[in-house]
């Protein structure tokens, strides 16, 4: 082996050590629990924060976290999941700052785009060009009754940004800014917004599956599938996909237009999550393979304290039951060559058919004819014998019964007959023509002969 051969292979045993010692590092503070850290109710109770303003100082990076015990661990609630705490000191350091509380509730105060362009004492359009191209990031937005994205911008960060920019506050806005905010579909606030989340994310874990979730939650279903091809791998990142924020909207309309700006969509943005995930799931892989539903854990035999001890008088080495096959040494794995259900293994016993069915002895000389016609069994029909009805008797046996014929139903007509005309006497006119009623008009007016 040559010396630049020996160098790789030293170089490459290196890196795999430090990668292991890195992955059990990583393993044992996961389970392992901060000391002296709260909720993040009692945290917000103390810090005299509302719950939204808490969670916007988390994500803001105001209030530090640190991962809370993990489920089954000493200090964890029963059935309680894995929760990010704040550390006793953190929220000490806080309470001491000489502004506290009204400096910290500014930090982490959020304005529109009306309260922003008053902010940085610019107009509304303006305000609304200069976070279209991306100049400052929003931190958080909601659906209104019409339908439309309000973005929520950070008041400190534009603070900032007015002592650090003044000259886009004022005059003429460069060439090239006006040239992107003419541009209809180019808005850098979602894309922004989400790289604002990500990071969150990746802060909130060590975790590197938990982390290649949080990259893959920003992409299609389908750009996931292309990057990982292994399906228990892309179970595995769907079942640590993070939450959705808190504040998202529970109305349909609304919640499908907040889902759709959770996701990438441009070009440039999706090649960049691709090439993340792809680098975070070979850290991962690395660190652990992901759970796949034949991986079980190999079931060890029972002790031998366990096990059932021979009766006493009987051979240790014999068969524990007189019926029963040994039980074998090992539960490791099925045993092809073992049906199941075990059968049972007895001594044979001898067929004694029944007395209609024995066989008669043979006659001797002293049994008469009688005795032995009686004492023979009378030969049963065999299935393909089936008499005849038409034969008549076969033998003694009775005849073959004729099923007695099935009476017709008499038919019951349900609509009676339709009654006959009335018949009237002879003689009687059925009807009378107008010129006779006319006649009879007149002779009892003017009388008989007029």
């Amino acid at each position: 082996m040559t010396t630049h051969e020996t160098t790789e292979t030293t170089e490459r045993t290196e890196s795999t050590e430090t990668t292991e010692a890195t992955g059990v590092a990583r393993r044992e503070a996961r389970g392992a629990a901060p000391a002296g850290a709260v909720a993040p109710g009692r945290a917000a109770e103390e810090l005299e924060l509302r719950r939204d303003e808490f969670r916007l100082a988390v994500d803001l990076g105001i209030v530090r976290t640190v991962p809370g015990p993990a489920p089954g661990a000493p200090d964890a609630a029963p059935g309680e999941r894995a929760r990010r705490r704040v550390p006793r000191d953190e929220i000490e350091r806080l309470r001491a700052a000489p502004d506290f509380p009204d400096g910290l509730r500014e930090r982490v105060r959020a304005v529109g785009t009306g309260e922003g362009a008053e902010l940085l004492s610019v107009t509304r359009d303006r305000f609304a060009r200069l976070a279209r191209t991306g100049h400052f990031s929003p931190v958080r937005f909601y659906i209104n009754r019409y339908r439309a994205v309000v973005w929520l911008y950070p008041a400190a960060e534009l603070a900032e940004f007015a002592l650090n920019h003044p000259r886009l506050l004022a005059g003429r806005l460069p060439l090239d800014v006006r040239a992107q905010a003419a541009t209809d579909h180019l808005d850098w606030r979602p894309r922004n917004w989400r790289a604002r989340r990500l990071g969150v994310l990746l802060r909130a874990s060590d975790d590197p599956w938990v982390r290649a979730a949080a990259i893959a939650s920003l992409l299609d279903p389908s750009h996931v599938a292309e990057v990982v091809d292994d399906p228990y791998e892309r179970a595995h990142l769907e079942r640590l996909r993070p939450a959705p924020p808190s504040w998202r909207p529970n109305a349909p309309t609304p919640r499908e237009i907040a889902d759709r700006l959770m996701v990438a969509d441009d070009p440039d943005e999706i090649l960049w999550h691709r090439m993340s995930l792809a680098l975070a799931l070979d850290e991962a892989r690395a660190d652990r393979e992901a759970p796949r539903p034949g991986a079980w854990p190999p079931v060890q035999a029972p002790p031998p304290s366990l096990r059932l001890a021979p009766a006493p008088g009987s051979d240790p080495g014999s068969d524990p039951a007189p019926g029963l096959d040994p039980a074998p040494d090992s539960c490791s794995g099925p045993d092809p060559a073992v049906p199941s259900p075990l059968p049972l293994r007895g001594p044979a016993r001898d067929v004694v058919l029944p007395p209609a069915l024995s066989p008669a002895p043979p006659p001797g000389p002293d049994t008469e004819p009688d005795q032995a016609s009686a004492s023979a069994p009378t030969s049963a029909p065999t299935p393909t014998s089936v008499p005849d009805p038409g034969a008549g008797l076969v033998g003694d046996a009775a005849p073959w019964p004729v099923p007695a014929p099935v009476p017709r139903a008499r038919h019951v007509d349900r609509w009676p007959p339709r009654p006959a005309a009335v018949t009237r006497p002879p003689g009687r006119r059925v009807r009378r023509s107008l010129l006779d009623r006319w006649r009879r008009r007149k002779e009892a007016v003017r009388g008989p002969g007029a």
